[in-house]
């Protein structure tokens, strides 16, 4: 779709893209710890990087972002290490973009565009297929002007005569039909899902979803709870594809726990639009558990991103839990739980990997999803089978005598509002005298 140059390496290889890095700050100094980030991005979409080129600048230049300098040098370094791909650490505008191909010679890709071809690679699902795709076409319809420059204008003459509009026009129209044809059925994608998750919400089976910070551990931690195999790997954007399996808490209660993408800095608008789906998942959760890489020095920042993109989908209000993990790399740490003011659970400190400290998380989910229970005798007329096999069921039957009458009279432990529910259509009366009955 694009006038670019070939894609390879300048030595005719076809392995991992050599790469060269450039990272700036527009700020008083360069952040080692954002460029190693980056780094570790160029890996996972399965470059090459052979050189860094770093530094700062108060505001960015309108032509280059780098500014000539910087340019030049980026220029000298794809001659010197014969690469192929530049990899931008910043948003490039599409004039940006097309500037610098055309004065480095070889393909630029800013951050938007390394993350979406990273996600790109690792979709596996139709649906993350279906939302990546969308989200690649956003950005690249901000992009068609740097294309088809043989053909800007109509021509006219003998064999000439087009339709009516410029090849750019046509790629636009085409884009707009693809792109309300992904909205559609994502949407239908997104009714799915909610059916689902009205299901989940009739049955009064609560939902956790683990959130975090890319390569915090969230699938190993899914993984040990639920005892499957999701995909999980010291990478970035490990997982993509939302997986929900059904765990039963210690107090033998359900909940459906929820293993969802990871997020990053800068995580790209039109990617965030995309994956409302997927992220739907984790705004009506009834319970978040941000797990936190606590080995990582910059986790307090990486926890504040992981906030604000939390924000934006509009699940900030939803409870959290923090779940600060990898103590297996760390010395003199133990699991442990830090709670509030109120006593209620704030942080756990485990290991996934090893496994230590889980059980203290189970609990904790066990309390916390605690539904509001009663205790309270009930008086059953004589031979009402069925409303008795009913009351086993929804609750936990504690005591159960015959009265004279061949009444029955059954303590149970149930949920607040099941046992209102039944007082209403069943006719059930409460039984003071149970106790005397039974005692």
């Amino acid at each position: 779709m694009f006038d670019r140059p070939p894609a390879g390496n300048r030595d005719g290889s076809n392995g991992g893209e050599r790469a060269i890095l450039v990272h700036l700050d527009f700020s008083s100094q360069t952040d080692d710890e954002a460029v190693e980030e980056f780094r570790e991005l160029a890996v996972s979409a399965g470059a090459e990087p052979v050189a860094v080129v770093s530094g700062s600048r108060r505001r960015p230049d309108p032509k280059y972002l780098i500014g000539t300098g910087k340019a030049e040098e980026v220029k000298a370094l794809i001659d010197q290490h014969r690469a192929s791909l530049v990899l931008v650490d910043y948003p490039l505008a599409p004039s940006q973009e097309r500037n610098l191909e055309r004065l480095l010679q070889c393909r630029v890709l800013d951050r938007t565009g390394l993350i979406l071809d990273i996600f790109a690679q690792r979709a596996s699902s139709h649906e993350g297929r279906l939302q990546v795709e969308l989200a690649q076409l956003k950005h690249i319809s901000t992009r068609l002007v740097r294309g088809w420059t043989h053909l800007e204008r109509q021509k006219g003459g003998i064999g000439l005569r087009g339709p009516g509009e410029t090849q750019l026009e046509t790629d636009r129209r085409l884009l707009g039909i693809r792109i309300k044809q992904l909205n559609k059925r994502l949407e239908k994608v997104q009714n799915q899902r909610s059916q689902s998750r009205r299901a989940r919400h009739k049955a009064e089976v609560p939902t956790v979803s683990l959130v975090g910070y890319t390569n915090a551990g969230k699938s190993t931690l899914f993984n040990r709870i639920t005892e499957s195999g999701v995909y999980a790997a010291d990478q970035l954007f490990a997982t993509l594809d939302p997986t929900l399996r059904r765990v039963q808490l210690p107090d033998r209660q359900a909940v459906i726990l929820a293993d969802t993408v990871g997020f990053i800095r800068q995580l790209p608008h039109d990617l965030v639009a995309a994956f409302r789906s997927t992220l739907e998942e984790t705004r009506q959760a009834d319970l978040l558990l941000h797990v936190v890489d606590a080995h990582d020095e910059n986790y307090a920042e990486q926890m504040a991103e992981v906030n604000s993109v939390l924000k934006e989908i509009g699940a900030e209000h939803v409870p959290q839990i923090e779940v600060f993990n990898k103590l297996d790399l760390m010395q003199r740490k133990r699991p442990r739980v830090d709670r509030d003011d109120d006593g209620a659970v704030r942080r756990i400190w485990l290991s996934a990997a090893s496994g230590d400290g889980v059980d203290l998380l189970m609990s904790a989910l066990a309390e916390h999803c605690r539904p509001d229970r009663v205790r309270e005798w009930l008086r059953v007329p004589a031979g009402n089978g069925r409303l008795r096999a009913r009351l086993f069921s929804l609750g936990r039957v504690l005591q159960e005598c015959v009265e004279e009458s061949g009444d029955l009279l059954l303590q149970v432990e149930m949920a607040r509002k099941d046992l209102t529910g039944l007082q209403k259509t069943e006719g059930l009366r409460s039984s003071p005298q149970g106790a005397k009955c039974c005692g």
